[in-house]
């Protein structure tokens, strides 16, 4: 068997991560059997190499390998691509086509994004891998073929399943031997090999001397994240290549071509939904702040009614009682009542269990006794002022209510609702 080293000089692998290695050497291990296999990794890792190897070292090395992109296929098409279809079985189907899985008898099929096909694919493929059988598009008649299918995904395949978007059941008929390729980031030392490797290929390609890194330049090309991974470091090495002068780069220049380089590396937080419960304290805690801001207010409200009420001079006394009527309208008395309300919506919005346990327990004698004697204070001289008021103003305009509301500061419908009240 080839050793490690041959077989990346081989198949133009570069690095020398520990992670790398396992996983080239799981593929030279599971290469000579029939098993099925699923290779992971983000997007830009690499993971075509994998089945290329595992084809090569493999008894069907000289059979067809065909690879398949499932997510670069319409959805309506696929079925047709990968195992063909009669003539006639849809508009458009002028000739009987072979599928993939016919041509590539005795061979191997890399199925790349594998987590893209749609669950009616999914259960024809799950028949092949199965029986070895499939039937063509518009067929009733069950073909045999014998193919290895070796698959690969950048999607997680568990959540896929939790979201009823992959089979459980073909997940682990696909996943006999897994192979885990680490990303770009996980092989910093890598990272350098690969750009010099990279800029080697394109000063040639280009006819122009080969790029190079300073020292600075060369640590943020290792710190950097590269959420693209071998991809994206290809796109920034081919970029340089053609578009700088000078070929000697400089940190500052590399961090020109490098995305959000100034920003963070921490890592995000990805998939994580909004429970209710989050909504329910944000809504909590909303109410809260406008409570105790309403409460403010009208404390404030109250604190100013009194210092009006309690002056001794008459003349200010009657200016102040008809700014109070502008302000606060019947008496003042709305500022209790607002005062109840809240006390009581914030009493109701507590548990049901925890709610007698907010309320005060007093004597119910004592406390309507104490609400009397506040109603009678608070509105013997006041209410008569009032009425005196709202008659003399109703007298001036001539019974015109709306000039009279006008008037005394307050609106019609509660210049209405005091005529009524009052008998006016």
């Amino acid at each position: 068997m080839e050793s490690i080293q041959a077989i990346k000089q081989r198949f133009e692998i570069i690095g020398n991560d520990v992670k790398l290695n396992r996983a080239i050497e799981k593929a030279m291990q599971v290469a000579p059997t029939d098993i099925s296999v699923l290779v992971t990794g983000e997007s830009g890792v690499g993971k075509e190499a994998i089945p290329k190897i595992i084809h090569a070292l493999s008894h069907r090395k000289h059979a067809k390998y065909i690879a398949v992109n499932c997510g670069a296929i319409p959805e309506g098409t696929i079925d047709s691509e990968l195992f063909g279809h009669e003539k006639g079985a849809f508009t458009g189907a002028t000739q009987t086509r072979s599928g993939y899985f016919e041509v590539a008898d005795g061979g191997t099929i890399f199925l790349d994004e594998v987590g893209e096909l749609p669950l009616t694919t999914q259960v024809r493929l799950l028949r092949v891998l199965e029986n070895g059988e499939f039937l063509k598009v518009g067929s009733s008649q069950t073909q045999k073929t014998n193919v290895r299918i070796v698959a690969a995904t950048n999607v997680n395949m568990f959540e896929a399943i939790k979201k009823e978007k992959f089979r459980e059941d073909l997940y682990y008929r696909l996943s006999t031997v897994e192979i885990n390729i680490p990303p770009l980031r996980e092989r910093r030392d890598d990272i350098h090999l690969l750009f010099r490797k990279f800029a080697s290929d394109f000063g040639q390609k280009y006819k122009m001397p080969t790029l190079r890194l300073d020292d600075d330049a060369v640590q943020i090309l290792s710190k950097y994240r590269w959420p693209g991974n071998i991809r994206q470091l290809r796109n920034i090495a081919e970029q340089i290549s053609v578009l700088e002068k000078g070929r000697s780069i400089s940190a500052f220049t590399l961090n020109s071509y490098l995305p959000n380089s100034q920003g963070s590396n921490l890592p995000a937080v990805i998939g994580r939904e909004k429970k209710e419960s989050d909504f329910t304290n944000e809504r909590e805690i909303l109410y809260k702040v406008l409570f105790d801001m309403k409460g403010d207010l009208n404390d404030l409200k109250k604190l100013t009614l009194e210092l009006l009420k309690n002056n001794d001079s008459q003349k200010v006394q009657e200016e102040n009682e008809n700014l109070i009527q502008k302000i606060y309208g019947n008496n003042g008395e709305e500022i209790e009542e607002e005062q109840n309300s809240d006390t009581t919506m914030e009493v109701m919005r507590l548990p049901e269990h925890d709610r007698e346990k907010a309320v005060p327990k007093a004597p119910q004698e004592d406390k309507y006794h104490f609400a009397e004697e506040i109603q009678e204070e608070e509105t013997l001289s006041l209410q008569d002022k009032e009425i005196e008021l709202i008659k003399k103003s109703l007298e001036r305009n001539r019974g015109k209510r709306k000039a009279a509301a006008a008037e005394l500061g307050i609106s019609e419908r509660t210049l209405y609702r005091k005529i009524k009240q009052y008998d006016l």
